[in-house]
């Protein structure tokens, strides 16, 4: 990767149906500053997902040939050929319009992002108020077979137990609570 100025980064990790994504919308749509880092992925697109808008839709095939040529700041095999990663070209194109980085990635992700960009991340990790609550989430969105809301709901449960080692942890109760909580702290940060 070419030398190019650095700027900071905000992570957004949760367990799947706890609200990230939401709360990510919100502050892009409210923060001309941030900009969103579209993830790279080997999986179909779901419903009204856009490629190179909610995320890089590659092969398994093209996703090991990037991770080969050294492409991703970080990358995954979430489950069986189920690869997300973050490219370094989204950074590189983020910080030359010097704008801040928005992530919206799993907890894994996050954590190794932090540890990637160290100082310059922020880490923030949006709990959901509990279990159930975020079990009916992934039911009312309606994407999702029976199989594939247990196998969510059991990964759920291990990344809940990793919340301690982001830099904050914000309860998405209230949406709007959530999304005022997270806009506060990202402005903090980028003035920091």
């Amino acid at each position: 990767m070419r030398e190019i100025s650095t700027g900071k980064c905000i992570i957004f990790s949760a367990p799947s149906g706890a609200g990230k994504t939401t709360i990510v919308h919100a502050l892009l749509n409210s923060m001309p500053q941030l900009a969103f880092s579209v993830s790279a992925c080997s999986r179909a697109p779901r419903g009204k997902e856009i490629d190179g808008v909610d995320y890089h839709f590659l092969t398994a095939d093209e996703f090991r040939t990037k991770i080969q040529n050294d492409e991703f700041v970080e990358w995954e095999e979430v489950y069986s050929d189920m690869y997300y990663g973050t490219l370094k070209s989204e950074i590189e194109r983020i910080w030359s319009l010097g704008k801040t980085v928005v992530f919206d990635v799993d907890v894994v992700g996050g954590l190794n992002l932090k540890k990637n960009f160290k100082e310059l991340a922020l880490a923030v990790f949006i709990q959901p108020p509990s279990l159930t609550i975020l079990e009916q989430r992934l039911r009312n969105r309606k994407t999702d077979s029976e199989e594939k809301i247990q196998i969510r709901l059991a990964k759920s449960i291990q990344e809940l137990e990793r919340a301690t080692e982001f830099d904050v942890i914000i309860e998405n109760n209230v949406l709007e609570v959530a999304i005022e909580k997270s806009k506060k702290l990202v402005i903090e940060f980028i003035e920091r």
